[in-house]
């Protein structure tokens, strides 16, 4: 369990799954969803994309608070040199799908948490490899069309959904494919909170 903090703890992330996550673990904490656009630029590495990104969600957010700890979390899917986010349409989840499909690929989450009283910050960055087995045209079409792809970085989710049967092997965090890897969060609240204990 973290140590106790005064501080109001804000989630600036619509996600239920970062939430069950967070309720998972004992949290109390209010959800404000940030505004930021998402997108990944070109000629950023996948970790520094994901670091940008959760550190603008956190920044956003904290613009709309006089005090509190701001949690900001990015998650994006990497297959070969390519990023693939959340998919816009149906098919553009089931061309994502096929990409996976008999291939390792890699999920970056980043986290940062801001204090909102002194702008002081850390983060996280944690790194898991998937392994996805071939899958069928008609499993990515029935997928697909579920809609449970589209607010999924990488179109797809492992933990509560068909997505799961989609999945040989994970080295790495468990969470993280999730999309919030706890102990790296867990660590980084720690940290700024022993900081602003000082």
């Amino acid at each position: 369990m973290p140590k106790a903090n005064r501080r109001p703890l804000i989630l600036a992330s619509r996600s239920p799954r970062r939430r069950l996550l967070l309720k998972q673990i004992g949290l109390n904490f209010l959800v404000r969803p940030s505004t930021v656009d998402e997108r990944f630029h070109d000629h950023e590495s996948p970790r520094s994309g994901a670091l940008r990104i959760a550190e603008e969600k956190a920044m956003d957010v904290a613009g709309r608070f006089r005090r509190g700890i701001v949690v900001g979390a990015d998650t994006i899917v990497v297959v070969g040199r390519e990023v693939l986010g959340k998919p816009e349409t149906k098919r553009e989840a089931r061309a994502m799908l096929r990409k996976l499909s008999g291939r390792t690929h890699i999920v970056y989450t980043a986290i940062v948490l801001v204090d909102v009283e002194t702008k002081k910050k850390t983060s996280e960055v944690a790194r898991t490899k998937v392994q996805f087995r071939k899958l069928t045209t008609e499993e990515i079409a029935l997928y697909a069309a579920s809609g449970s792809p589209m607010d999924k970085a990488g179109a797809y989710g492992i933990q509560d959904d068909y997505g799961a049967v989609f999945v040989e092997k994970v080295d790495g965090c468990f969470y993280n494919v999730v999309g919030f890897p706890l102990s790296r969060f867990h660590r980084a609240y720690e940290k700024l909170l022993r900081e602003l204990h000082r």
